[in-house]
């Protein structure tokens, strides 16, 4: 019974999203998003971004009134980071902000170290996230389908915990962060074509509200 209560709701959620939601903004979604199913639709929001590795972080919404409180604040943050970081690539998902940095704006070929441009780069998001420090980060590397499936795994988390460390340095506290990595397991781009798979290569910021946020918010959605 529990599996087809989880199957009614993923395709009760993907209906929402594909259908009569194309007209609402990203905050309603959200509303309406968290109301249907928190935990399982985060899996069916992955799949919407491709990235079914997002579900945890975002996936757990609220929703009703206070995930709408909570999403006009996601709206505002994404805008500011698109503004601030032209070279990010910024999506409003559920509740969340994901945050998408290509390794090349980052990284070397097979390298970890932050290049001088990456820093410049991260410097320019590091003023949001620090304008708005009721929320929790999760950094997520992820590599193309070359190499070894071994080797992949290790550079997508040294990435993301390089990418973590430098943040931690310019004052980001290190409890908002968790720092994975997932090689080449969720491609979100094409990785038969160069382009697709040098997109791959990639950083992912997954932004959520964190337990002090979703307080305000209920107590706002309460008055």
């Amino acid at each position: 019974m529990k599996k087809v209560n989880a199957s009614l709701v993923v395709i009760l959620t993907a209906a929402i999203l594909f259908s009569g939601c194309a007209s609402m903004n990203k905050t309603g979604k959200g509303a309406v998003i968290g109301t249907a199913a928190g935990g399982v639709t985060g899996a069916v929001i992955g799949k919407v971004v491709g990235n079914t590795a997002l579900g945890a972080g975002i996936g757990a919404v609220v929703g009703g009134a206070t995930g709408a409180i909570i999403g006009h604040k996601m709206d505002k943050q994404a805008e500011e980071i698109k503004n601030t970081v032209p070279d990010a690539k910024v999506e409003r998902v559920g509740e969340g902000i994901v945050v998408e940095f290509n390794s090349n704006i980052l990284f070397a070929v097979n390298k970890a170290d932050l290049s001088t441009e990456a820093k410049t780069n991260l410097d320019k998001l590091v003023t949001i996230l620090n304008t708005y420090p009721d929320t929790n980060i999760e950094l997520q590397g992820h590599t193309d389908n070359t190499g070894s499936e071994s080797f992949n795994q290790t550079l997508s988390e040294k990435r993301a915990a390089s990418v973590s460390n430098y943040l931690t340095g310019k004052g980001i506290v290190a409890t908002r962060m968790a720092a994975k990595g997932f090689g080449e397991t969720v491609p979100k781009y094409d990785n038969s074509t160069a382009d697709g798979r040098s997109q791959n290569r990639r950083v992912e910021f997954v932004i959520s509200a964190n337990e002090k946020m979703k307080e305000e918010a209920a107590r706002e959605a309460a008055k």
